[in-house]
């Protein structure tokens, strides 16, 4: 829409500067559509600056009645007489218009050493956070539970799923679910260190022998 805009906005200067009126017997006549006088009974040919349904696309040359390009083509500068001046515009149009088209947004591809070093940002991330999961109690198993130091239980468990969906969302940090090391669904309330398992090209942090995530499962 860029190009039609600029493409109307170039023959619109184009027809208004140095452009004067001219007096004929039957009135005054834009020069532009004096090129439709005499022609009653014939096509006129013009050049439309846009695509128009069921008539041609933009730069295209057609035939028009010259009624319809007298009252709806050019009032709108949807088109423009088969002329030089005007057709010299239009093909500097449709140039600029094929030259952008055919441009290529190139890809660069991140070598492995800035993706390793991504990577190890990342995971230091996680380490040092602290992922927070808010669940609701299990209120039939809390009434039964043999003693009132046992954790309360979780009404849903915490899967590998869930896991990865809130360390995306809290962490802005993509993980798989193969990441995450957890035998089983974590059931009750507390606070977890849930190990992480990451290639072994990211240097563990000092003073430990793996990858650990804390997480809390805290009640609403």
């Amino acid at each position: 829409m860029a190009h039609v805009a600029q493409s109307r906005n170039v023959i619109r200067h184009a027809v208004s500067r140095g452009t004067a009126f001219h007096k004929y017997e039957n009135g005054i006549h834009h020069p532009l559509l004096f090129a439709c006088q005499g022609v009653r009974y014939r096509k006129l040919e013009v050049i439309l600056t846009t695509g128009i349904e069921k008539l041609g696309k933009g730069g295209e040359t057609v035939k028009v009645a010259p009624g319809y390009f007298r009252n709806h083509l050019m009032p709108k500068l949807l088109a423009v007489p088969n002329i030089d001046k005007y057709a010299h515009l239009i093909r500097e149009q449709r140039k600029m218009r094929n030259y952008e088209e055919k441009e290529e947004v190139k890809v660069v591809h991140k070598s492995s050493e800035v993706q390793t070093k991504e990577f190890e940002k990342a995971a230091k991330r996680l380490a040092n956070a602290n992922l927070v999961l808010r669940k609701l109690i299990d209120k039939e198993k809390f009434k039964n539970r043999s003693s009132k130091e046992d954790k309360p239980d979780v009404q849903t468990p915490v899967t590998k799923e869930e896991i990865v969906s809130e360390v995306a969302r809290q962490l802005c940090v993509k993980i798989d679910p193969d990441n995450v090391v957890l035998t089983e669904p974590l059931a009750t309330f507390g606070e977890y260190e849930v190990p992480l398992k990451f290639p072994k090209t990211i240097p563990l942090p000092p003073g430990t022998v793996q990858w650990i995530l804390k997480v809390k499962v805290r009640g609403h």
